[in-house]
This record gives C-alpha cells, sequence and structure tokens, in this order.
C-alpha cells in the first residue's frame, strides 16, 4: 500500500547507538543526547520535526535509555513523544522495525531519522519526491564533503591554490528516510536496513533518493561536534 496523501506525521528516531568515536561525551549519554551550541542534537530534530508538521515522535533507544527518558520527561514538546527500548541490540534495521510497531497509525507513512543527523530542509519537497517515484522507501541524500584539503593544479601540473573541505559531485547515505507502511515487514527483525532491505528496495526499482538541498551535517566524531556548534551558532537556529 502506498500512501496517496502528500503528508507524513509521524517519525522514529534512531537514539540507541554507544557512539565509541565520541567519547568521553558518550560515556554517559548517547549519541542523541550530546550538546550542540547548549542544547541536544535530540532536541534540535525535534524542533526541525515539529516545525516539518510532525506530530508523533517514538524515539528507540537502548544504550544508557534512562538518560534520554529522563530528559524526554523533563521538558515539554509541541508533539506527543515515545521511547521505545530495546531489550538488547537489534542493529539499526531491527530497531526501525522495533520503533516503527509503537507508531500511532500503523497504516500511514511515516519518517525515520538517524539519531545523529542535524538538518534543516523542507520536509514537504522530500515527501513530494517520494509520492512522485512511487517508492516504498526515500532515501534523504547530502553531498559529500570532503574533511581534507584540495589542490588545485594547472595545465602543468602547478599548485595554484587550495580549497578546504570542498563538496564532492557524490551524494551519501543523509540518515533521514521517508517509509510507507508497507517496508515495515521487509525490515529485518536484527541487523541493518542497509545490508538486506535497501539493496532489494534497489533491485525493485521501489527506492527512490532526494537531495538535500539545505543544511545537514553527521556528528559522528568530536571535531563534527565542534564544527556543528559553530554552525548552528552561525545559522542562528
Amino acid at each position: 500500500m502506498v500512501t496517496d496523501t502528500n503528508t507524513v506525521r509521524q517519525a522514529v528516531i534512531l537514539a540507541g547507538g554507544q557512539a565509541t568515536r565520541l567519547r568521553p561525551y558518550t560515556d554517559d549519554r548517547p549519541k542523541a543526547m550530546i550538546p550542540v551550541a547548549e542544547r541536544t542534537i535530540l532536541d534540535w530534530q525535534l524542533d526541525w520535526l515539529a516545525a516539518q508538521g510532525i506530530e508523533h515522535v517514538v524515539v528507540s533507544c537502548g544504550y544508557r535509555a534512562d538518560v534520554l527518558q529522563d530528559h524526554l520527561g523533563g521538558h515539554s514538546y509541541p508533539m506527543k513523544i515515545e521511547v521505545a527500548a530495546e531489550s538488547e541490540p537489534l542493529g539499526r534495521g531491527g530497531a526501525l522495525r522495533f520503533a516503527a510497531d509503537h507508531l500511532p497509525s500503523r497504516g500511514h507513512r511515516w519518517l525515520a531519522l538517524n539519531g545523529d543527523v542535524l538538518t534543516r530542509f523542507p520536509l514537504e519537497e522530500m515527501v513530494e519526491r517520494h509520492v512522485t517515484a512511487a517508492a516504498m522507501a526515500t532515501i534523504a541524500l547530502a553531498q559529500y564533503r570532503t574533511t581534507w584539503g584540495i589542490a588545485t593544479l594547472d595545465d602543468h601540473d602547478r599548485i595554484v591554490g587550495f580549497v578546504q573541505s570542498p563538496r564532492l559531485p557524490y551524494w551519501i547515505n543523509g540518515g533521514i528516510y521517508v517509509f510507507e507502511p508497507d517496508v515495515i515487514p521487509l525490515l529485518p527483525e536484527k541487523g541493518d536496513h542497509e545490508d538486506t532491505t535497501f539493496p532489494q528496495l534497489a533491485v525493485d526499482k521501489r527506492l527512490a533518493a532526494y537531495k538535500i538541498n539545505g543544511y545537514w551535517r553527521g556528528v559522528d566524531t568530536i571535531k563534527d561536534v565542534n564544527e556543528a556548534t559553530e554552525e548552528v551558532s552561525r545559522l542562528g537556529w
């Protein structure tokens, strides 16, 4: 079944990872609870989701779920938030399937995003792309930005300058997805959807892409935390 309206009102946030590369930040909290510009990644995500019309969010968690639950319980948000705590690690695909079982409208389209993503773009554009493509799932793609400086050369291979961390003509998985309800039984009970579900949907030509036209950053390292803090502050979120 493909939902025929260009809307999405429910979302899942995957917030269960331990994020060892972000220690010591994650010694006592899950990755989604890391502060960026004095607010948690999770709170920035919830702000964006609320502004895009999301009314119900299921937060899937595992590692240090107590910290996340305490935080959500101590704040008010403009949507209903439910916590789905895994009793054992399920992998990202398993966590998606587990959290989807807690969505209020099982027969309706839903959004999912990784708990380490900061973004701002018009969600309605992504949903429109999803509907137009008659997709079972649509992946938001972010333009790849290298962490290295790139040397520019002339016709004689003389270096004429450098460009620091340019965007390259490649697109990577941005960790944000629009799903039709029928995708749920296709997700693994344990494991990664990128190894199973997405390759099969690609073969079936039911997997679409949406190129993000706006801000996006994945927060995977301490350097990312510092750079994201500077960017968010500069953008005036």
